[in-house]
This record gives C-alpha cells, structure tokens and sequence, in this order.
C-alpha cells in the first residue's frame, strides 16, 4: 500500500516542530570553524590546527576571518584614500575618512589630551575605524559580528590598557606614573587603602571597555533573532497560520532593529575610542 501523500500543511507542521529558536540564536551569534553561504545549505570550512601545549587554539573561525577582512577592507580603502593626498581639495573616498579623522583629532583626542593628543591620533584613529567595520561587517547577511565575541573585545581591551598605562610610565616613570594614582594631599594612614582602590579601578576600566562593546553588538543581533523566531514559536504554539500573520509584524521589528543597529555600530565605536583617549588623557595628565 502507497503511503498517503504528505500535504504542504503537514511539512509546515513538522518543520516548525523541530525549529529550536535557542539553538538558532546561539548558532548565529557563536564563533564557528567554517563560513556559511547565504541562501544555501554550503559551507566554507576554516583552517584548524591542534593546540599548542594543549590550551593554545590558533586555528581560524569565523570571527578570525571576519578581522582579516576587517583589516583588508581598511588597508584597501586607505590606500585607495591615500592616492588623493596632494588634492588641495578633498574629494569621494578622502573626503569621508577626512570627516572621521577630523572629528577623532579635534573632539576625542585633543579634547582628551590637549598637549598629547596628536601623538596618539594613529593608535585611536585605528582603533575607531576597526571596531566600526567589524561592527558594519555583522549587519551584512553571510557576515558574522567579530565585536559580538568576548574574546576579541577582551583583546582590545587588553590592547587598550597595555597603551594607557605604557603612556604614563614613558612620561613620567614608573615611581611617579603609580605616585600619580594617589591624589596629593591624601592623608597617609589612608594611601595604603587608596592605592589599593585606584588600582583596581585601572584595571576595571578595560573590563568595562571589553563589556560594553561586547554586550551591546551582541545584544542587537540577539533581538533581531528573537523577532524572526517569534514567527516560528507562534506556529509552534497555535498553527502555521497564525505564524504566517504574525510574519510581516516581526519582520518589520527585525528591520527596524538592524538600522537601529547601524546607528549603535558608529556608537560604540565611538564610545570605545573616546573612553580610551579619556583614560590615556588621565595617564599623561593627571589632574592632581
């Protein structure tokens, strides 16, 4: 006896049954050996090493890859920036970045460091139009969200406060870079406690850097996911039917969430950068 034929219903049905919204969610903000194809079920897979010493992964992921073309993507545009340099008038791709570097220079670095902010114009500008792009590279489909991954934000954190504290032991040595820690006038039974405490607060600092980028790229592709999965738990819960209605509601919210993500991109960018020229500003020039 022929099996009775399966109807489109039917197939909707099951599908949506076997749809796991946590486990979509996780699969699309995780870090992954291997690049998916938007559209298709295909796969590009990563170079994967064994670790060295048994704890040291220098295999390439997703996250990996998406730096690597972070960076080409720069270098790239730079480059092609650069040619224009002997125009008197800036024009297309110079005429952008100029909008940036001018900014970056005049309300971030100078505002931070009056008599220092030029010289680490470089390391800020770098900073800035690398975490934009990882950011602006995560809302293109195919595309995965480097700064959505701890690891990478902890690494620019780490970066950060290895300049912070650098800066002021190369401007003033290391006994008066730790002296500085302490405001003067500070009775001496409570140094011993202050120091402590300041201390700590340098070293919370990058923490908080590496959090805030971190949580907040993470957070908007977790509420786009959650809107396009909504359709499915609604068909789960009740019918197909009452999916495909709730479709258009969800995809509007999703779509309104992405270039709301936009915006936030260039945010924190900004944040991160502008937090570590004030914390440099801090370093090299103590207001006490």
């Amino acid at each position: 006896m022929m099996a009775p034929e399966t109807t489109g219903h039917e197939v909707a049905t099951e599908a949506v049954g076997l749809y796991d919204p946590g486990e979509s969610i996780m699969h699309h903000i995780l870090d992954s050996p291997e690049i998916e194809i938007p559209l298709t079920h295909a796969t590009i897979p990563l170079p994967q090493f064994e670790p060295i010493g048994g704890f040291l992964d220098l295999s390439i992921t997703k996250h990996v890859a998406m730096m690597w073309f972070a960076s080409a993507i720069l270098i790239l545009a730079f480059g092609l920036a650069g040619r224009r340099r002997g125009e008197v008038v800036p024009r297309g791709l110079r005429n952008v970045f100029e909008v940036f570097v001018l900014f970056i220079r005049d309300e971030v670095a100078r505002r931070a460091m009056p008599k220092h902010g030029d010289r680490f114009l470089g390391y800020l500008l770098t900073t800035f139009f690398f975490i934009l792009t990882c950011n602006l590279l995560g809302l293109i489909p195919g595309m995965a969200t480097a700064t959505g991954n701890i690891s990478v934000t902890a690494a620019l954190a780490v970066v950060s406060f290895l300049v912070i504290q650098v800066s002021g032991i190369r401007e003033y040595g290391l006994a008066k870079h730790l002296g500085n820690l302490l405001p003067r006038g500070l009775p001496k039974a409570l140094v011993p406690l202050m120091f402590v405490l300041e201390v700590m607060s340098n070293l919370i600092r990058p923490f908080a850097l590496c959090i805030r980028l971190f949580a907040n790229m993470m957070a908007g592709h977790v509420v786009i996911l959650a809107f396009i999965s909504l359709i499915f738990i609604l068909a789960s819960l009740f019918s197909p039917v009452i999916g495909y209605l709730a479709a258009p509601v969800a995809v509007v919210f999703a779509l309104f969430v992405h270039f709301l993500e936009l915006l936030v991109a260039f945010l924190q960018a900004f944040i991160f950068t502008m937090l570590t020229a004030q914390f440099i500003g801090m370093s090299v020039q103590p207001s006490h």
